[in-house]
């Protein structure tokens, strides 16, 4: 896509903190991190979002994540990892254009990915179960 600053940034268009690169993906330190070593999967073809990327280009990212955070966690020595993707507006996609966060976590970082717990109710559940399985 033309204008995407994401799909400049993968095909080596702006310069980049790169970590790794393939024929299909760049991974890149984000310019904005939550913590030491916040990093960017950035898929090389464009696509939106989760509902636009294919399955196998979205299988390929998963296991670049997987390798990627075993690599980081030795690399920075930290205590945990997220492995955060966002999907529109209201779930915090601010580029629209298909990425995985790496956020590695230490201690008492105060990086915050989490929410306040709900509930689950029968009714919620019945409907839910009927729309998914209808």
């Amino acid at each position: 896509m033309d204008n995407c600053i994401f799909c400049k940034i993968a095909n080596g268009e702006i310069p980049s903190a790169t970590l790794y690169e393939d024929e299909n993906f760049r991974v890149i330190l984000d310019l904005g991190p939550a913590s030491k070593g916040h990093a960017l999967i950035l898929p090389k073809a464009h696509a939106a979002n989760i509902y636009e990327i294919s399955d196998e280009m979205a299988a390929k990212a998963m296991v670049l994540a997987k390798k990627m955070a075993g690599k980081m966690t030795e690399a920075l020595e930290c205590d945990g990892f997220n492995i955060v993707q966002n999907n529109g507006e209201p779930a915090g996609q601010t580029v629209f254009h298909f990425h995985m966060h790496l956020i590695p976590r230490y201690n008492n970082d105060g990086v915050g990915i989490t929410w306040k717990p709900g509930t689950l109710t029968d009714e919620m559940k019945a409907e839910i179960l009927e729309k998914m399985q209808g």
